[in-house]
């Protein structure tokens, strides 16, 4: 059975409210201002000024930096230990337009990191590539959490054993493909062990991918692809290098203004690195905005790998699959 996405569905993702987000940190920023130690390290009580001193204090060890309600201008690096940034209310918490050495808000280089209830948004830098989040080493795991209006929203290096997780979080006004500069993406993992992405939404591109990965596995799974409002947009998800997992229960719009509309999803199309025969995508629901008709391709193969496509609702002129 094939049929066009319905606008409810989009409608009713598993997510904090975007909008009850921003009023609640807009009535918060005040109380920032008159805050002048709002970084608590939860463990034993110290306060400090910046993040980066109260990650500073937690060094190689673990620690929880609870974050009080408010607007920041700064930045924080991670140099070692396992760490949790969480916003004392989720959605209070705004970083706003400040990279740490030219790469993003946090930079992370520890063992493990967590980011909870937080705001990333206007990160831009001189390469193209402004994060939200910079993972440079370690396993990240984040949830309940906004990256918006900024080149990335969260980037990775190559490294063995990585491990991301992501969960109720949204990705808005991310990607850029301009100024002779390689593209950025929403999201953009590098060559990691695992991926996963669950009940999250991604919407209103700007350039360049909404998910694209290099990991060798990945779980997409309950998330909203909403490219209703993108522009100059490409896939919805890329595998650069193919991986094998599951991609599950999302939901994708296409959008009119778009760089490359020919796939929703691509395998390996930068080359093979990881087998995807153990990739299984099913029970997914694709299709276009109203009035828009495209001959798009759900999953367009770049491998002889056999990849497990299993019953998915797909707008009727777009094909399931193609080797290309």
């Amino acid at each position: 059975m094939v049929a066009t996405p319905r606008a409810p569905i989009l409608a009713a993702m598993r997510i904090l409210s975007t909008s009850l987000l921003l009023s609640i940190a807009i009535a918060s920023t005040a109380l920032a201002q008159r805050n002048p130690a709002p970084f608590t390290i939860a463990e034993s009580g110290r306060a400090f000024g910046s993040l980066a001193d109260a990650l500073g204090a937690i060094g190689d060890g673990r620690g929880t930096v609870v974050v009080a309600p408010g607007t920041y201008h700064q930045c924080g690096v991670q140099q070692g230990g396992d760490v949790t940034i969480r916003a004392a209310t989720p959605g209070t918490v705004i970083f706003d337009g400040v990279p740490c050495e030219g790469k993003g808000a946090f930079v992370l280089r520890g063992r493990a990191a967590q980011v909870d209830g937080i705001i990333f948004q206007n990160i831009r830098v001189p390469d193209g590539n402004g994060a939200g989040i910079r993972l440079e080493s370690g396993n990240l795991t984040v949830r309940n959490s906004l990256f918006r209006n900024s080149e990335e929203g969260i980037l990775t290096g190559d490294y063995d054993g990585g491990q991301v997780s992501i969960d109720k979080s949204t990705f808005r006004h991310l990607g850029r493909c301009d100024r002779d500069l390689d593209c950025a993406h929403g999201i953009y993992i590098g060559r990691l062990a695992a991926l996963t992405v669950t009940n999250s939404r991604f919407d209103l591109g700007d350039g360049g991918h909404y998910l694209k990965s290099r990991a060798a596995r990945v779980t997409i799974t309950g998330n909203s692809f909403d490219d209703s409002g993108g522009k100059l947009t490409n896939y919805m998800i890329d595998l650069s290098n193919g991986a094998s997992g599951i991609i599950s229960g999302n939901e994708m719009v296409q959008g009119k203004d778009k760089d490359n509309w020919s796939a929703f999803i691509t395998i390996a199309p930068e080359g093979r690195e990881h087998s995807s025969a153990g990739l299984v995508i099913e029970g997914n629901r694709a299709g276009f905005v109203p009035g828009l008709e495209r001959n798009s391709t759900f999953v367009a193969n770049f491998t002889d790998d056999a990849v497990r496509i299993g019953a998915n609702d797909l707008a009727p002129s777009m094909k399931v699959k193609d080797r290309r």
